[in-house]
């Protein structure tokens, strides 16, 4: 059985790694349909060996489509991911417009594969902030052990989380430095070149900014609405590839060793973690792969029951596209079929 898959945003970040990733699962599709705005109509987007054409979001008729894999930001959603869900069509959503919709199931599969099953309410599902999707397949295997109580989250997140216009600023000011030009900040509130800045998304009242407030939320959405959350996000000159120092407290004992074991069972994870040979993985050695990695899991002894850990992956793939070429898999070989 093939399925008819449409890819709004198909000329960004994220939607040209949709499109390398259904062909990488050999998602069974009869038709990829490449969508973006009207400016961008007639240009070519690469689905494996095969060239295809965008064509226009706002003129297309999703009648007959089945999956409609939006990255097109959330005032697009907004407006035609209800539209296509009208049309027949099971919508997984990239931005952050519906996450937090009680009727829209917001899933990742390692970690919540049954509120998918919510998809049938509007035939939408969401699909979470790239720094909460690589954090919560971690916390699962291990909250089921040991029961989380708090974690304390500093997330340093690549500059392709921002878009194609933020990794082309890092480059340009990064260049610029070496001939004693000035950077200028236009994508970013300033210099991101041999620099961190702890601010993204918008800042809110109580001076957390939405992206940590998503963090928390989602979080709580996904894993456990008991689990106490606070984070730091912070914007760091890599391109590719988020990193997480994540503190975590139980409400009963689990020690490194064990949270080692069950995070190596665990779906989703790699385990590198080898102190004396430089054993743990940073953003450049994560590109390209479907892993969350994890490294540097040792004991916290200043509280009762405490780790850290490292955690890492690319933020393009288990952040936003590989979530949800495996949202489609999944909605595929469990509800569809059933309705067949």
């Amino acid at each position: 059985m093939g399925y008819r898959v449409a890819v709004v945003g198909a000329t960004g970040n994220v939607g040209r790694e949709m499109l390398n990733i259904l062909h990488e699962r050999q998602f069974p599709v009869t038709e990829v349909i490449a969508l973006a705005s009207k400016r961008s109509v007639g240009r070519e987007v690469a689905f494996g060996d095969k060239k295809l054409k965008v064509k226009a979001l706002d003129d297309f008729n999703f009648t007959g489509t089945d999956f409609a894999l939006f990255s097109a930001g959330g005032s697009v959603a907004a407006k035609f991911a209800p539209i296509a869900a009208a049309q027949g069509c099971i919508v997984i959503d990239n931005s952050s417009h519906f996450r937090m919709d009680p009727d829209v199931p917001l899933v990742v599969p390692e970690v919540n594969a049954a509120a998918a099953a919510g998809y049938t309410k509007k035939n939408i599902i969401a699909n979470p902030n790239c720094s909460t999707a690589q954090l919560v397949v971690a916390l699962k295997p291990l909250h089921d052990v040991a029961t989380i109580k708090r974690v304390v989250v500093s997330t340093y997140q690549s500059t392709s989380g921002a878009g194609n216009e933020a990794m082309d600023e890092l480059f340009t000011q990064t260049k610029g430095i070496y001939v004693n030009d000035t950077p200028t900040p236009e994508k970013f509130t300033k210099q991101i070149a041999f620099n961190v800045i702890p601010h993204i998304d918008v800042f809110m009242d109580d001076r957390y900014t939405k992206e940590e407030w998503k963090m928390m939320v989602e979080t709580k959405k996904i894993v456990d609405p008991a689990i106490k959350l606070t984070a730091t996000c912070v914007r760091v000159p890599t391109f590719v590839g988020h990193a997480e120092s994540v503190n975590i407290e139980f409400e009963r004992e689990l020690s490194a060793d064990r949270a080692r074991e069950i995070l190596r069972e665990s779906p989703g994870i790699m385990v590198v973690d080898n102190p004396e040979e430089n054993g743990y993985i940073t953003p450049v050695e994560c590109v390209g792969d479907y892993a969350t990695f994890i490294s540097r899991v040792r004991d916290d002894a200043t509280i009762e029951n405490g780790i850290n850990l490292w955690c890492v992956s690319d933020n393009l793939r288990k952040g936003a596209a590989l979530n949800t070429v495996q949202i489609a898999e999944l909605v595929g070989r469990e509800y569809l079929k059933k309705a067949a």
